[in-house]
C-alpha cells in the first residue's frame, strides 16, 4: 500500500515558452480535469499554486457554484471531485500543509518535460511506499529551475526523447496510473 499522494498544480513559478519565470493562468479545465483525476486515483489533495489574487478569487469562485451554488445539486459527482481541492499562494506553503497533514512526513516529487534524467517508475513506487507523495506539476512551459533542488527528485519525462508536449492534465493522468496503477491503493492521510 502507498503512503498518503496528492498533487500541487504550479503556476508561479514556471517558464513560458521563452524560458522567462512567469504566472501562468488557471484554468477551468485543469480545476475540474485534475480533482477528478486525484478522487478517481484516490489521493488525499490537489493544490493549485498561484500567488495571483485575482486568480485565487476566480479560482475559489468557480469550485464554490460547484461545492455550494447550482453546480451542487446539478452535478453532485463534481462536487464531491472539488472536496479535495485547496488554492494556495505558493509551492512552499502546498507542501507545508502536505506536511502538516501528515505530521510532518512526506516529500515532493517533481515533474517535468524538459528533463532527460530523474527516477523512474519502480523508484518513485518505492519512494511512495515509505513517504507520503506530494506530485507537482507545473504549468506553462514547466517549472522554474528554482523549484528542482537535490532533496527533491524528479520523475524521468513521460516521453523522454521525443515529442512531447502533453498538456499537464494528460501527464498528470499518465503519471498517475503508471505510478498508482489499476489496483494500486493510497492510504489516506496519516
Amino acid at each position: 500500500m502507498f503512503k498518503p499522494m496528492a498533487i500541487a498544480l504550479v503556476h508561479h513559478p514556471v517558464l513560458d515558452r521563452r524560458g522567462d519565470v512567469v504566472t501562468s493562468a488557471v484554468t477551468n479545465l485543469d480545476i475540474h480535469d485534475l480533482a477528478r483525476l486525484v478522487t478517481s486515483y484516490g489521493l488525499a489533495r490537489y493544490y493549485i499554486v498561484t500567488p495571483a489574487g485575482e486568480q485565487q478569487v476566480l479560482t475559489t469562485r468557480i469550485i464554490t457554484h460547484w461545492q455550494t451554488g447550482f453546480g451542487a445539486t446539478y452535478n453532485p459527482d463534481r462536487r464531491q471531485a472539488l472536496d479535495c481541492l485547496q488554492v494556495v499562494d505558493s509551492f512552499d506553503a502546498a507542501f507545508s500543509d502536505w506536511r502538516h497533514r501528515n505530521r510532518q512526513q512526506g516529500i515532493a516529487v517533481l515533474t517535468g518535460a524538459s528533463h532527460r534524467t530523474g527516477i523512474d517508475y519502480a523508484e518513485a513506487r518505492v519512494l511512495a511506499e515509505q513517504h507520503p507523495l506530494l506530485l507537482v506539476f507545473g504549468t506553462g512551459h514547466g517549472l522554474a529551475p528554482a523549484l528542482y533542488t537535490h532533496e527533491r527528485p524528479c520523475l524521468k519525462p513521460v516521453r523522454a526523447g521525443r515529442y512531447n508536449h502533453l498538456s499537464v492534465r494528460t501527464a498528470a493522468a499518465v503519471i498517475l496510473d503508471r505510478l498508482v496503477g489499476e489496483d494500486g491503493c493510497v492510504a489516506a492521510l496519516i
